[in-house]
């Protein structure tokens, strides 16, 4: 499939297009080709599939994930179910999940408990987040991906709430990227501050590390 973005690409005065110009444009492209999937339902399905089978061998608890917007993938169903197998398990630490506050002074995000019906209010961009609920901190962190790239590497929408919000955390959680296979970019250049994921699901399975 043909989403590249010809990386010597000039502008009308000759000069190389900005890297965030050509970002800006792939980011367009992808969120269009996501939103006009016409098999959505039937990958939704088969990612749900992955990311339940991928979290068996993980030790964690407390995982951070988002709310869809955007024609992302919706890893709640998911997460509800891993929290639901944990308490069959009859685990002495039950599993949490939470969900992103914005945090409009320092553009970071926490996360605060989220669970199927819990009270929920929009936050300054319209979506939706927990309300009142406790702040929890992620070993795991499950990323939305508008497009990713070998390496591990990702592109979100070009905010930069991810990247400063990993920056802040400590521990640093362990963070994985989810996108369908519209997004992926073979040759995805990142810019020198952009950091990879630590590994990248699709509806096809493990994406990174390969």
């Amino acid at each position: 499939m043909d989403n590249k973005t010809p990386p010597d690409a000039a502008s009308p005065k000759g000069g190389a297009i900005p890297a965030n110009t050509q970002k800006a444009a792939l980011r367009k492209e992808l969120l269009a080709r996501r939103q006009t999937m016409s098999d959505r339902e039937w990958r939704s399905e088969l990612l749900q599939r992955v990311m339940r089978v991928w979290l068996i061998e993980r030790p964690d608890t407390v995982i951070g994930a988002y709310w869809p917007i955007k024609g992302e993938f919706d890893p709640l169903p998911s997460l509800h179910r891993w929290k639901e197998d944990g308490e069959l398990l009859d685990q002495p630490q039950r599993r949490r999940i939470g969900l992103p506050v914005v945090d409009k002074v320092h553009k970071t995000l926490t996360f605060h408990a989220w669970y199927p019906g819990c009270p929920m209010e929009e936050d300054a961009y319209g979506i939706p987040k927990p309300k009142d609920t406790e702040l929890i901190v992620p070993t795991l962190l499950f990323v939305p991906c508008v497009g990713y790239g070998p390496g591990g590497y990702r592109l979100g929408y070009g905010g930069g709430f991810y990247d400063r919000t990993l920056a802040a955390l400590q521990p640093k959680p362990f963070t994985v990227g989810l996108g369908f296979t519209v997004g992926f970019v073979d040759d995805f250049e990142p810019e020198s501050h952009d950091l990879p994921l630590d590994s990248i699901l699709n509806e096809n399975g493990l994406v990174w590390p390969v």
